[in-house]
């Protein structure tokens, strides 16, 4: 493995200064037209409505389902990541499967996920004060709760995009790219991320912004992400994208955790690849190369896999193996007096 230059100053956990983080320029933003997508009820009476825009392609790109307005640009947040991470392998990262996993996760900050970033840095000479990310608790509800007993608080490798993050250092010392500015979006390795999503989503950034954890932050609709999604479930294992897809197929408790969502839904569907996202995101994959992609107006997490579920029926996926993914009845009293539902709002092309 190559190692980092000694000239190379070593990054922090406060790493996005004036002189490394994009200019924002705030315009009138004009508010898409979404439309109720999952509804919550209480006894018969529908107690709460999330609206949000979908849509799903078919192999040849043509729309099986749309709902909302799928072609305005959101921030894909987190769904991004297996993108990045055949932009990483573009520039050369070699890692093993279970750690490009990691690279595409949001992960839930176990000790599993730790490691790897961990093993991540290690393998190209790199340690936790290279890394750029914000600091953070573990994301999984039962993994904080044990880190706190262990009397941890918020780090860069528990936070849960270590794994990319670790990955973007080790490309910049594989290239030779400083790696203190890594973060920076006109830094060799962002602009290869960029030009890498425009290339699979088939369309330009609509906006450019910066995610959560520090990285550039690329808008582009629901139809360009839902192509790319397509496009990767599709691939060789031989190509990047295909490396990609497989790794998070056969890792997906890397990809998420135990107890999550999105990885319950790769053991749920052979072949399926699913990423969520936060303020409400939703991307799943198929196999034959069709594609859907989920977006919550309020960025309410719990509604993104009663919609999603009844897409996939929709498609054709059913047989049961759908039904653990349903969200837990609503409760009254301790017993079940309600449900959390997709709305029948759904466009049949």
């Amino acid at each position: 493995m190559n190692h980092p230059k000694d000239s190379m100053p070593a990054a922090t956990a406060h790493q996005t200064t004036a002189q490394q983080a994009p200019h924002h320029q705030h315009t009138p933003a004009s508010t898409p037209n979404h439309v109720p997508l999952v509804e919550q009820t209480r006894d018969g009476l529908v107690e709460s409505i999330h609206y949000g825009s979908l849509i799903a392609l078919n192999a040849d790109g043509s729309t099986a389902l749309a709902a909302g307005q799928p072609e305005a640009p959101m921030y894909p947040r987190s769904s991004l990541k297996p993108l990045q991470a055949v932009a990483l392998l573009k520039a050369g990262l070699d890692i093993p499967e279970e750690l490009l996993a990691l690279t595409a996760a949001s992960h839930s900050g176990g000790r599993m996920h730790r490691d790897g970033a961990a093993e991540i840095l290690r393998l190209y000479g790199l340690t936790p004060a290279n890394l750029g990310n914000s600091t953070d608790l573990p994301y999984g509800v039962k993994e904080r709760e044990e880190w706190l007993r262990d009397g941890n608080g918020p780090t860069q490798l528990a936070q849960n995009c270590s794994g990319k993050h670790a990955s973007m250092t080790a490309v910049c010392v594989i290239n030779g790219w400083p790696v203190d500015s890594y973060l920076h979006p006109e830094h060799p390795l962002q602009v290869l991320v960029r030009d890498t999503i425009t290339d699979l989503t088939g369309e330009e950034a609509a906006a450019v912004s910066t995610d959560g954890c520090g990285t550039p932050l690329f808008a582009h609709s629901l139809h360009g992400m839902a192509r790319a999604y397509g496009r990767l479930a599709a691939a060789d294992e031989s190509t990047t994208e295909g490396k990609v897809a497989h790794a998070m197929r056969r890792y997906p408790e890397m990809v998420a955790g135990e107890g999550r969502d999105v990885t319950a839904l790769m053991r749920a569907v052979p072949g399926l690849l699913a990423k969520d996202g936060f303020e409400g995101l939703q991307l799943v994959g198929l196999p034959d190369g069709r594609g859907v992609a989920v977006k919550i107006s309020d960025g309410g997490d719990r509604a993104r896999m009663p919609v999603t579920v009844e897409v996939l029926r929709r498609l054709g996926f059913d047989g049961g193996t759908l039904d653990p993914l349903q969200s837990p009845p609503v409760l009254g009293g301790g017993l079940p007096v309600g449900e959390l539902r997709a709305a029948q709002i759904f466009t049949t092309n």
